[in-house]
This record gives C-alpha cells, sequence and structure tokens, in this order.
C-alpha cells in the first residue's frame, strides 16, 4: 500500500511539474486594431504560432523588419507574425498610420499583419502586453518589455512560449526551433 502512495505521489507530482498550465485569460479574447482601424481576431490564428514584436520605424533594430518578413515568408504555414508599433522607446515610432504602412512596405516588403500603435509598457499597456508580460494571466513567465523589437512567441494552442530581447534575431535558431517542429 505505501508502495502505491508513493508511486501515486511521485506521478502526481512529475505532472505537476512538466505539465503545460491552460493561461488564465486566452489570448484569443483580447481587442487589438490593425493600423487601418480593422479589428483584429487573433482566434483566427489558433494553430498556428504567433510572434508579436513591438516595432519602430527610426530604431537601430528598424533592419529586422527584413528577417521578420523572412521569418514569415519561410513559416507562414505554421505562424503569423504580428507587428505592434510603439512609440515609447526614444520617439522611434513618431508617424502616423499611413506613414507606418508606407515605410515598412516600401523598404522592407512587409506583408505581415501590423496593429494601431499601442503602448507596451506603463499606464496605458495595451491589454495584448498586459497578457504578454504578466505571469498571472499567461500563468508561464513575466518580464517587462526593455526596447523596440522584443519579440514575444505564443504557440499553437495560445500558451506563451518564450521572449527574446532587441538583440535576438528573428531568424535565429532560438525562434525558428520552435517552429521546426
Amino acid at each position: 500500500m505505501k508502495k502505491l502512495f508513493i508511486i501515486t505521489l511521485m506521478f502526481s507530482i512529475f505532472n505537476k511539474t512538466t505539465a503545460q498550465t491552460t493561461p488564465t485569460e486566452s489570448i484569443y479574447n483580447i481587442k487589438i486594431n490593425s493600423l487601418t482601424g480593422n479589428p483584429i481576431d487573433l482566434s483566427q490564428y489558433k494553430g498556428k504560432y504567433i510572434l508579436f514584436v513591438n516595432v519602430a520605424s527610426k530604431c537601430g533594430f528598424t533592419g529586422q523588419y527584413k528577417d521578420l518578413q523572412k521569418l514569415y515568408d519561410t513559416y507562414k504555414d505554421n505562424l503569423m507574425v504580428i507587428g505592434l508599433p510603439c512609440n515609447q522607446f526614444g520617439n522611434q515610432e513618431p508617424g502616423t498610420p499611413q506613414q507606418i504602412k508606407e515605410f515598412c512596405q516600401a523598404n522592407y516588403g512587409v506583408s505581415f499583419v501590423m496593429t494601431e500603435k499601442i503602448d507596451v509598457k506603463g499606464n496605458n499597456q495595451h491589454p495584448l502586453y498586459q497578457w504578454l508580460t504578466d505571469k498571472g494571466k499567461n500563468d508561464q513567465s513575466s518580464s517587462t518589455v526593455k526596447w523596440n523589437f522584443q519579440k514575444y512567441l505564443v504557440d499553437p494552442s495560445g500558451n506563451l512560449v518564450d521572449f527574446y530581447y532587441s538583440i535576438v534575431n528573428p531568424m535565429s535558431d532560438t525562434i525558428t526551433k520552435h517552429l521546426k517542429q
């Protein structure tokens, strides 16, 4: 009887430490608009990875648009890249929605989803970034957005996989290893 109890206890502990939990709030219920003001239904990306990236047109990392587009082109069957313009870091995204759209298309051929300009931190932090950065909402980890082009990867079931600071190139194996599975 003691052996059965110990085995049951060990199995229970193992399952709690290795099983991925379901977020308390679904990322698919968060409301956000496109760069042109149309609502984006995040649930349309269920079954795909989503890479969320706060972007800016006048940043030292702006060249990552090229690799974000390459990542999207390479893995678009199971990945959606979503760029989220943000002007909170050095005022490096001062443009209007039309200026941002024209810049991204003319310079980098961006065809992935771009959202309205949002705040990724502070008192006006968008609900999407509240979810991405708060373990209480995403059940995985808490983080702070440090600069433009910080990346958050969500798996096909809507669970946060990880976040990557600006210096991590979008085509890095630390990101693509998840997409190759």
